[in-house]
């Protein structure tokens, strides 16, 4: 026995099924040979049905063998009740179902208007599209374009070429834009601009909820407002409260400040100035002819006001600049007094000066170093060579930069210091010891220049050959090099303490 299957597939090659155009009504009928010898000549009151569209106009000709028309001033076109269309000129082909209109054209549906003086109108796909420019409004918006198409059903409009969408709040302008007229939701498909008083909106994906102000951006989209530009690869933004939160490649620009928050994830609120920022996290500061690039767990920016930022850095902070590098478990810089503090470990580097204590106030001028303070336990170490380091050890120091070197160091409270003196061919004489109450050093070259104690003691010269190996070094010391950032990329490096270099503070130790 043999099974014969028989599939039925629809071609699109099959034409659609055709109905005729009736003439429903006209003041007068009669023929024009000159025009047409199949047209009729219409005139007064004239309505035209097809399907469930009606046509009227004031006058037109009827061309029944090919079942169209055209129709002339005061056309109008109804589809149900949802759907009203007017213009001077209407050609319509029943064949096709496409209506033709041109000059002075209006589509109207429900609360959605359409203006252009060139409209296509196909009755099948139920859209209207314009070709010589052509405005859509809608209850709360208004978009114009060069080209533009309208979907009645499903209420979607589609926009290309000079496109600009005016709101009371922004002006959105486009090169392709579609919006759906019942949510008011604009799709960003190419490169875009917003403008408010509040500032301006790049993008070119994303969309845009023109009633709650809301939208989410793509594609390293910007949003700038006043002097800060925020960038992301994709930007979840809301106007109305001036929210912007993004994911990945996050870039938070300070023009004013010279200042750059990055990250991987953050948000900004242009309401408060504030701005967070983690996941591969780093602030840049520009500042003469230099940068500052910094790293820590979290970033934190506030506005103290129009003019000064308060920058937070916590957890696993390092930083690099050309002139100096540090260490520490967390930071806060104010552009108002231009101080960076670091607390909780801090180290701070210059040449070859490594600098730490428990708390490091560093205060800028003009963005350059003035000088360094350490409060409380303090340790000063310049590297001689792998096996001799001066150092400097108080309660308290303050190093003093000229240009981008070390001048001076005042040390007070408990001030101990060991010097490796060096003859004029560099040869080293031995080490001298000192304890007093202060200590003052001046520094030339990286070169010890003058040592002042006060009040005034002498100090002990031992030489090199009888040097034990403990004798070398104050107590607390450590040479942490390798923990010191060594560019702009070795910032994102975890480097911990070796166990034996424990961290002091308050004078303690702390395990």
């Amino acid at each position: 026995m043999f099974t014969v299957c028989v599939f039925a597939q629809a071609s699109d090659s099959i034409p659609p099924k055709t109905t005729k155009v009736f003439l429903e009504h006209t003041n007068t009928l009669s023929y024009d040979k000159e025009v047409n010898a199949d047209a009729q000549v219409l005139v007064g009151d004239v309505c035209f049905r097809h399907d469930s569209s009606y046509m009227y106009c004031d006058s037109a000709y009827f061309f029944e063998s090919t079942n169209s028309l055209e129709a002339f001033s005061n056309v109008r076109m109804e589809q149900g009740d949802t759907l009203f269309v007017y213009g001077d000129y209407l050609f319509y082909n029943g064949n096709t179902e496409i209506a033709y209109l041109r000059d002075n054209v209006r589509m109207e549906n429900g609360q959605v208007t359409l203006f252009t003086d060139s409209l296509n109108y196909e009755r099948i796909p139920d859209i209207g599209y314009y070709f010589e420019g052509g405005m859509i409004v809608d209850s709360l918006n208004q978009l114009s374009s060069f080209y533009g198409q309208y979907s009645p059903a499903t209420k979607l409009a589609v926009f290309n070429d000079s496109v600009r969408l005016e709101n009371p709040q922004f002006t959105l302008y486009s090169d392709t834009l579609h919006y759906n007229t019942m949510s008011k939701i604009a799709t960003i498909l190419g490169p875009s601009v917003i403008v408010s008083d509040s500032g301006t909106i790049y993008s070119s994906l994303g969309w845009y909820d023109t009633v709650n102000n809301t939208s989410l951006l793509l594609d390293n989209s910007q949003v700038v407002s006043g002097d800060r530009i925020l960038t992301g690869d994709s930007i979840a933004y809301n106007r109305e409260i001036g929210f912007g939160e993004v994911f990945g490649n996050m870039s938070l620009q300070d023009t004013i400040k010279k200042i750059t928050l990055e990250g991987q994830y953050g948000y900004y609120n242009e309401t408060t100035g504030y701005a967070f920022a983690t996941d591969s996290a780093r602030m840049l500061e520009y500042s003469q002819g230099d940068t500052l690039y910094l790293h820590a767990d979290t970033l934190q920016m506030a506005t103290i006001d129009s003019v000064y930022r308060e920058i937070k850095a916590y957890y696993g902070v390092r930083f690099y600049r050309t002139d100096m590098q540090g260490v520490c478990d967390s930071m806060q810089f104010n552009t108002r007094d231009s101080v960076l503090y670091m607390y909780n470990d801090p180290i701070l580097w210059n040449e070859q000066y490594q600098i730490y204590g428990d708390t490091i106030l560093i205060y800028m001028n003009d963005s350059t170093i003035d000088y360094a303070h350490v409060r409380q336990f303090a340790f000063a170490v310049q590297y001689v060579d792998s096996s001799y380091y001066n150092q400097l050890k108080g309660n308290d120091l303050k190093a003093c930069f000229e240009g981008q070197a070390v001048r001076q160091i005042d040390v007070a409270g408990n001030a101990e210091s060991i010097f490796y003196p060096l003859e004029s061919d560099g040869a080293m004489v031995g080490m001298n010891q000192t304890q007093s109450g202060f200590i003052t050093i001046w520094v030339k070259d990286n070169k010890l220049e003058r040592l002042k104690l006060t009040p005034a003691s002498q100090g002990t010269l031992t030489p090199i050959p009888d040097l034990k190996p403990d004798q070398k070094t104050l107590k607390d010391f450590y040479w942490f090099d390798y923990i010191r950032p060594k560019n702009k990329d070795d910032i994102y490096q975890v480097v911990k303490r070796k166990v034996n270099e424990a961290p002091r503070r308050n004078n303690k130790f702390v395990h």
